[in-house]
């Protein structure tokens, strides 16, 4: 496909993610928005945002028919990506999907199957590949030796339209599913070895949310080499501040952490730019002098790459333009997020049974 043409894009989903792509769409070149579709008034909201005058839809496949895109961008809740982005592919549509690809294990292979039938690009959202702190943070933990304890966490105290949003979401995932696939990822580009079992543990703190289902979780995960970690999720009015942010792996040589002072602070939890502000780094070097003591002091790396949301909304749209025009393979990527998924989800079935859950 000619760089000159513009690809033409259907933003499906005008919520806080959808938001951001269609602005990314807007200001980059090789993009045209051929219309906004939503069944509430956010994509009226968004178009005034804009200073356009797109086109707006409320149903998903009449805006398909009217438009004709070349791409779609679904940013919807996630029991609903398997038939839109199918229906996108079937249509000869690429399409970018928000994380997590799919709402069960069996609909995320569908997805990843019809790109490979139609030879369609699927690239499913995980920002943190774009973040060029996250990308330093994954490489400095590779220095650490094996094997690696990592521990992560996002808890969101959440209210008002924040609150909706989690209590939407929970309709069909739990926290550790929808949040916890971004930090699995980084665990396993981390350890660059195969999560071999899972447990977890979840309570469900609001009958404000389906029965079955649970709003504060935490997994752990056993790897190949050794390596262990942990993640933890809550979301809702009444989840603690304290700690919501922890971003460190340790290994035998030291430990890598991001420090986020600002971010880290009260009253940011739910902010959606803090979950990928990094601000600095701390590198802590184990090693001993003859004395017993630290024979190197701690490291400290500013980070002056530090694109807020938005920006890195851009850059994960421009990477979805090179692959469309360059043809670049998105195999691999899809793969690590269908395997971050069968983690999440095998997550979900510990904190259901209470049982360890192997990795298949």
């Amino acid at each position: 496909m000619s760089s000159e043409k513009k690809i033409k894009v259907l933003v499906v989903g005008c919520g806080n993610m959808g938001a951001s792509h269609a602005a990314a769409y807007h200001e980059l070149d090789g993009f045209e928005i051929c219309g906004l579709v939503s069944r509430g008034a956010s994509k009226v909201l968004l178009n005034e945002k804009l200073g356009a005058g797109y086109a707006l839809f409320n149903d998903y496949e009449a805006a398909l028919e009217s438009t004709k895109p070349d791409a779609v961008c679904i940013s919807t809740y996630p029991d609903t990506h398997e038939a839109f982005a199918i229906k996108a592919m079937e249509q000869g549509c690429h399409v970018f999907i928000e994380k997590p690809l799919a709402d069960s294990m069996e609909a995320a292979q569908r997805v990843a199957d019809a790109a490979k039938k139609y030879n369609r690009k699927l690239l499913v959202g995980y920002i943190l590949r774009y973040h060029p702190s996250w990308k330093r943070f994954i490489e400095l933990s590779q220095d650490l030796g094996k094997p690696l304890v990592m521990r992560m966490n996002l808890n969101q105290q959440s209210q008002g339209a924040k609150w909706m949003v989690h209590r939407n979401l929970m309709k069909s995932l739990s926290p550790i599913v929808d949040c916890g696939v971004h930090y699995i990822d980084v665990m396993c580009q981390m350890t660059g070895s195969k999560p071999v079992q899972v447990t977890a543990i979840g309570a469900r703190l609001t009958e404000d949310i389906p029965e079955g289902n649970y709003n504060y979780g935490q997994l752990q995960i056993r790897f190949e080499d050794g390596s262990v970690g942990w993640y933890e999720s809550g979301w809702g009015p009444m989840i603690s501040e304290t700690a919501f942010f922890v971003k460190d792996v340790i290994g035998p040589k030291g430990a890598v952490s991001i420090l986020a002072k600002e971010a880290g602070g009260a009253g940011k939890s739910d902010l959606i730019d803090a979950h990928t502000k990094t601000e600095s780094i701390k590198v802590h070097h184990a090693a001993l002098d003859g004395q017993g003591q630290f024979s190197k002091q701690d490291e400290w790396i500013d980070l002056s790459d530090e694109p807020d949301h938005q920006e890195l909304c851009t850059r994960e749209q421009r990477h979805f333009l090179r692959a469309i025009l360059e043809d670049l393979d998105l195999s691999g990527p899809t793969q690590d997020a269908l395997n971050s998924l069968n983690v999440a989800f095998a997550s979900d079935e510990s904190v259901r049974t209470g049982a360890v859950v192997k990795i298949k």
